[in-house]
């Protein structure tokens, strides 16, 4: 792996492709860094995985770490703990307490939504209620139980889109290469985007997305609700996915384990017919990187010439990019805004200010 040092000569050769089969050319970044990077904002942290904030309360932070606790910050500083389930969850490589999502009406329900693998190492959607402003343990609900075979990959993200449909990602659960081939399984939801079918998570789920490795991050644009998936690949390449917010009730298929990136991983895979195919938006190799973290459209306006880019990075090089959103999923060449070492989650809060998750125990925010 070649770290990238934020402010160097960067070339980095990336190729874009445009969801519905148009492919456009390779294209190179050569000395492409952005004015705005990410500066750190919390630290003491204990291996943080995602961060969020509660409708209605657009200042607090909520910090998930993987060990299995939710951190409470405000005014840049840890100010407590929303849940602590330690007791439930193992923790370690991909495994942990991984995700969060609140209840678009968590102001009148208090109802929150966790994802996290249990100490059998399956992996858990369990819904709590808070009272007082922290989790009330005693209030689980599990609402999807799934078994995994292996400690990776497991997927993990809970993200409500803006109509108020709960999703879930699992990755395909096969610990390298997809052996069983659940990712183009329709009978197992290994390897799948989920969603709820209705506005009040149950335990009933709809696939909406086959064909994924690993949907480690992924994220609803708050300008159109487009869906923007970074999925982890395998030995070769990292790559973007998007999905139009007017497909996102039918099934879409994003093509592992046949492909890798646009590539072909194995032909003697299974292609499901199932779901409309879909390619990558973006792709990168494995000379600049090992594991795409997905991110997000910024909309906020405090760091204007950030406007309308989709940011992600990846976890070995640490390295932060960013491309300008074009129509139907087009992406501008990728330049370098920032670098965050051990690079886990991005998200935003309630005004739309972005940040992002280290794994070394800080949290970042876009300046």
């Amino acid at each position: 792996m070649m770290a990238l040092a934020v402010g160097s000569v960067v070339a980095v050769v990336l190729t874009a492709f445009v969801v519905g089969g148009h492919a456009n050319a390779a294209f190179e970044t050569e000395k492409a860094t952005t004015s705005y990077s990410f500066a750190p904002y919390v630290s003491g942290l204990d291996a943080p995985v995602y961060v969020t904030t509660a409708p209605g309360d657009p200042d607090t932070l909520y910090v998930v770490e993987q060990p299995g606790t939710i951190r409470i910050v405000r005014n840049g500083k840890i100010a407590g703990t929303f849940l602590d389930i330690r007791s439930l969850v193992v923790s370690g490589g991909e495994q942990g307490l991984l995700s969060m999502a609140f209840n678009p009406h968590y102001a009148s329900n208090h109802l929150f939504y966790v994802s996290y693998t249990n100490v059998d190492g399956n992996s858990r959607v369990v819904r709590y209620r808070s009272a007082n402003s922290v989790g009330v343990r005693s209030s689980a609900r599990i609402l999807l139980r799934v078994k995994q075979s292996y400690s990776n990959p497991n997927g993990g993200l809970l993200q409500f889109d803006k109509r108020g449909y709960l999703y879930f990602g699992l990755g395909d659960g096969g610990s390298g290469g997809d052996p069983q081939q659940n990712a183009q399984n329709m009978r197992t939801r290994l390897g799948k985007l989920l969603r709820s079918p209705s506005k009040s998570p149950g335990t009933r789920w709809k696939t909406v997305g086959l064909g994924l490795r690993n949907p480690w991050r992924f994220s609803f644009d708050p300008a159109n609700d487009n869906l923007w998936i970074g999925d982890v690949g395998q030995d070769r390449y990292e790559e973007i996915d998007f999905r139009r917010a007017s497909k996102l009730d039918k099934p879409a298929n994003y093509g592992w384990s046949r492909y890798e990136g646009s590539a072909v991983y194995s032909a003697s895979h299974r292609y499901s017919s199932a779901g409309a195919k879909v390619r990558p938006v973006l792709v990168y190799s494995h000379d600049h990187g090992c594991s795409v973290t997905g991110g997000y459209v910024y909309r906020d306006s405090a760091v204007r010439a950030a406007r309308g880019r989709y940011f992600y990075g990846d976890y070995c090089a640490g390295t932060v990019w960013s491309f300008r959103v074009g129509a139907h999923g087009r992406a501008s060449a990728p330049a370098v805004s920032g670098a965050v070492p051990g690079l886990s989650s991005f998200g935003v809060d309630g005004h739309g200010a972005l940040y992002a998750t280290s794994l070394e125990g800080a949290l970042y925010r876009l300046r």
